[in-house]
């Protein structure tokens, strides 16, 4: 059982008498977690059934769902580091718009979100710091693994058009666009200041009508076109964002990693500002 399947049987009202902050929370650390779902009052237990009989349930509530994703989620950077064991930096470093550093150290030197990074075969090191999150490391290793192809033309298209993003239009929408223009409601002003620290260059985007267009640099050859509608009360419009990708994004990095690299953009412009 899916925590989707399992949140029918919830009352969907986000009460927080299970001890969780909302029902989506509780049925992921039933179903993953090893939670017991009598902690909801209004679960019938009964009527899960043996499909719920049947689910690996883990252990330690969402603790235990995150540490499962981590141990996924490294065992991913150990296979990626792999991967990419076999790669001469030296040759590859242009195509993906990296700077080689040379025999001694064999690293690849890359900005990315405004940030220094020194990637190594072994290692990941941003402004001088090991990495701690391993999605970050394969962020970047997807990145070179994928080894480039014909340079961003900036021609913009939006999640939706890109192969097998379905499930992804969501995601991205949450946790990147809709986390941005929440945050930014009323202070366009603020989402330009803070936007240089990323790598973001402010367009002229008449067309758009919007209150702020940025083209910012995620990684070398990984562009994002950003555009910001302020809320206007008159008219009851709520603040919007809208990321768009060059047309070619696909060459450099896989759907999973994409939604991921926005999801960075959308924290590091929030934690700027916070």
């Amino acid at each position: 059982m899916q925590p989707l399947e399992f949140l029918k049987f919830t009352p969907k009202n986000n009460c927080g008498e299970c001890g969780y902050p909302a029902c989506l929370a509780f049925a992921a650390a039933v179903t993953k977690g090893g939670e017991n779902p009598e902690k909801c009052p209004y679960v019938d237990v009964a009527a899960l059934g043996d499909a719920f009989a049947m689910t690996d349930h883990g252990q330690d509530g969402l603790d235990g769902v995150a540490k499962r994703l981590d141990e996924k989620d490294m065992a991913l950077v150990t296979y990626l580091k792999k991967k990419t064991s076999g790669i001469d930096f030296s040759k590859a470093a242009e195509k993906i718009g990296c700077v080689w550093s040379g025999a001694e150290k064999d690293c690849l030197l890359l900005q990315f979100l405004g940030r220094d990074v020194e990637l190594c075969h072994d290692q990941v090191l941003i402004d001088g710091e090991e990495v701690v999150d391993p999605r970050d490391q394969i962020l970047l290793y997807n990145y070179v693994y994928f080894g480039g192809g014909e340079k961003p033309a900036q021609e913009w298209i939006g999640m939706e058009s890109l192969p097998n993003s379905i499930s992804k239009v969501r995601t991205l929408r949450v946790y990147c666009e809709e986390r941005l223009a929440s945050f930014f409601t009323g202070n366009t002003e603020g989402f330009v200041a803070h936007a240089p620290a990323l790598g973001a260059v402010l367009q002229d985007n008449p067309e758009q009508s919007c209150s702020a267009a940025f083209l910012v640099s995620v990684l070398p050859h990984l562009p994002m076109f950003v555009l910001f509608w302020d809320e206007e009360k008159e008219d009851n419009f709520p603040a919007k964002v809208k990321v768009l990708f060059d047309e070619k994004v696909m060459d450099y990095l896989d759907i999973e990693s994409l939604v991921f690299a926005c999801e960075r953009m959308a924290e590091r412009w929030v934690g700027l500002a916070e």
